[in-house]
């Protein structure tokens, strides 16, 4: 077929590829994206939006059952398993059709087929119709990235599930096996508990979230377990032996090795890059560790090839592929972006209760031999947080104790995802803690916890 021309060229729609594909538009580009399967990737069809939409139904299912803490009768309480899920993929299927309506209206040409780079800045395009070339000076690769999984612990769609069949489940699960306690682990582990499984979560790190500060770690394991979750650090599970009605775990914890009948598996051992097929080694790219390698502008030292998203590595979030395809598009147009380093990038897990955070840890700041001084504050005194019913909460924030700056924030609580953005900003604009203490927070609001956070680093903490 022969080959049209643009200017850009993107390899993936997910919220790396569109958004870049968009802001190439906009700058008066003309862009074709390539997208094999749904557009919005992974994020909207697989991931970010439908997990939302799945833990808002067990959210509300968990206040239903506390109505009575609120002077209200709710008996009989169930679900419709099946219309669960629909609505989520109700959801992932608007937002989907959303990011279609986008392209036409920035008139990005969609082109639907596998592609791979074929040298000289072109694409080849596997369609129904056949192949199709495209040509462009520009190629930016948004391919995006796949569960992650281990010999032995492979998932089958059946007893063993990757986030995929969690999310198009064959079935409820009664009696839940979680291998790994990432964001995504821990998302899946807390809707299926809330929603009536039995949860058991493997994490072969010494805590939950091990990403997270320790503290907040420690807080967020405390109210899982509270809630009836088993968690289980430092194990490992080594086979899985699959039945018709069960799979039977061999798990791995302090030199003693148990067997335990789940009737589900989910592994969230992480991502690994969609690298392949992609003819990057034939194009010189170099890919380290299922990883292209790029620079902080998403260059990957071919002339005219950029890589952005999960494909370019962490931190593996929707955001930053999504600020990274601006970058590279306002790169392609001319333009003098400024790239935005990971720990100014917030990462957010929406388990119940939620964790967000954003910058150092206290331990990472120890490592590089800063000082620095630590504020904290818990939900319990905040009026807010009470009146909602969600006492249990904290945040943390650490400052450079010579200059002031805000280094990190970390939290714990009810809507801290939404909360976290706040720090994001300060952050970005190198506030300092003498700036956020004479800043004027709303009451009641639970945001009112940043500020006494920030207040308690110079023990002036007004509320607890």
């Amino acid at each position: 077929m022969a080959g049209r021309s643009f200017d850009v060229i993107v390899i993936g729609a997910g919220p790396g590829g569109y958004v870049c594909a968009i802001r190439a538009a906009q700058l008066g580009l003309s862009a074709a994206i390539v997208e094999r399967e749904h557009m919005g990737g992974i994020c909207l069809n697989w991931g970010c939006i439908p997990t939302k939409a799945l833990l808002r139904t067990s959210e509300l299912y968990h206040q239903m059952h506390r109505a009575g803490d609120f002077g209200l009768s709710a008996e009989g309480l169930d679900f419709d398993f099946d219309k669960v899920i629909d609505r989520s993929r109700k959801v992932a299927g608007q937002l989907a059709s959303g990011v279609d309506h986008l392209m036409k209206k920035n008139k990005v040409t969609v082109v639907r087929g596998d592609g791979r780079l074929a040298g000289g800045g072109r694409v080849a395009v596997a369609t129904e119709a056949g192949e199709e070339v495209l040509e462009a000076p520009h190629i930016v690769l948004a391919t995006g990235a796949r569960a992650r999984e281990l010999p032995g612990l492979e998932a089958d769609g059946a007893r063993v599930w990757t986030y995929r069949h969690a999310l198009k489940p064959p079935h409820m699960p009664e009696r839940l096996l979680v291998i790994g306690s990432g964001a995504i682990g821990m998302e899946f582990a807390s809707f299926y508990h809330t929603m009536g499984a039995q949860a058991t979560v493997v994490e072969v790190q010494d805590r939950v979230l091990p990403v997270e500060d320790a503290e907040i770690s420690a807080f967020a394991r405390k109210a899982f377990e509270k809630q009836g979750m088993e968690i289980r650090t430092g194990a490992t599970v080594k086979s899985l032996a699959r039945h018709a009605d069960r799979v039977t775990a061999e798990i791995e914890q302090g030199g003693a090795t148990e067997t335990r009948d789940f009737d589900t598996v989910i592994s969230a051992v992480g991502i690994v890059g969609n690298t392949e097929g992609l003819g990057l080694e034939e194009a010189g790219v170099t890919v380290e560790r299922g990883q292209v390698k790029v620079d902080a502008m998403g260059r990957t030292g071919v002339p005219g090839l950029y890589a952005i998203g999960d494909i370019a590595g962490a931190p593996w979030l929707a955001h930053k592929a999504s600020h990274e395809g601006v970058t590279v598009a306002e790169l392609i147009a001319g333009g003098d972006p400024h790239p935005v380093t990971p720990d100014q990038i917030a990462g957010c897990t929406y388990c119940h209760p939620q964790v967000a955070s954003i910058g150092l840890t206290e331990e990472q700041a120890a490592e590089q031999g800063r000082a620095v001084r630590v504020g904290r504050f818990p939900f319990i005194g905040n009026g807010k947080a009470i009146a909602l019913g969600e006492p249990e909460g904290l945040v943390k924030t650490l400052f450079d104790a010579e200059t002031g700056e805000l280094l990190g924030a970390h939290m714990v609580g009810a809507e801290v995802t939404e909360l976290i953005q706040g720090y994001v900003v300060g952050r970005r604009l190198e506030t300092t803690e003498a700036e956020l203490m004479q800043t004027v927070f709303p009451h009641p609001t639970l945001s009112e916890t940043m500020h006494e956070s920030v207040l308690a680093a110079h023990d002036r903490a007004l509320h607890y």
